[in-house]
Parts: structure tokens; C-alpha cells; sequence
């Protein structure tokens, strides 16, 4: 794992981890199969698309890679709502790993920011 504890990267597969475990509790405590797995494509996705701009292939292609992270970020807060809201994750739960998640999101708003002002000013 990345070595820097405070990169998107690290904090991205570290939040996947998470993710996988609440997906093994929904399904196999809950018996929750639909939203667990829609919350569990989105929220792995966030960690492999920003290992996929490590590769990119121009600034353009990195900046669409943080993007692509940028709304699966959201789109977990969502699942992470809809499951708080339908009972199926009490409140501690929803509040320990929608706080990963909105930091998260911070810091991709963040850096997509940056690099699309920077990008601008060319």
C-alpha cells in the first residue's frame, strides 16, 4: 500500500476495504443484496480509478481519471444515505464511513480544481 497516509490513493483503498467489509455485513447480517452491491461497485471504483491515473496518458486523461473518482465518490454517499435511511446501517455506522467518504470527496474536489485552473491558465 502507499506508504503516504495522507494521499487519495491510500485513503481510497483503505475506504475499499471498508466498503468490502460493510458489503460482507449487508449481505451475510442483513440480507441486503441490491443496494449493498450497487454501494460496493462505487465504492471500490473510487480507489481503481485513481490507480488508473497513474497511467495516464496525458493531463487531460488524469484529470477525467479524478473525475471519474469525483462521482463515484458521490454516488456512494448516496447508497451510504439510502441505506442509513431504509435501517439498514444504524447511525454509527453511516457516520464512521460517510466521514471517510466526504473526505474523500474533499480532496478530489480539491485536486481536480487545482489541476483544471492549472490546466486554464495554459
Amino acid at each position: 500500500m502507499d506508504g503516504n497516509k495522507n494521499t487519495a490513493r491510500y485513503k481510497s483503498k483503505k475506504f475499499a476495504i471498508e466498503i468490502v467489509s460493510l458489503y460482507e455485513y449487508l449481505t451475510k447480517e442483513k440480507n441486503e443484496y441490491v443496494l449493498s452491491k450497487q454501494l460496493l461497485r462505487s465504492g471500490t471504483s473510487i480507489g481503481a480509478n485513481l490507480a488508473e491515473s497513474e497511467c495516464a496518458s496525458s493531463e487531460k486523461d488524469f484529470l477525467n481519471k479524478l473525475y471519474i473518482a469525483l462521482k463515484e465518490c458521490n454516488e456512494t454517499l448516496y447508497w451510504l444515505e439510502l441505506l442509513q435511511e431504509t435501517k439498514h446501517i444504524d447511525t454509527q455506522q453511516f457516520n464512521k464511513i460517510h466521514s471517510s467518504c466526504s473526505e474523500l470527496k474533499r480532496m478530489l474536489s480539491a485536486s481536480t480544481k487545482t489541476i483544471q485552473e492549472k490546466s486554464e491558465k495554459v
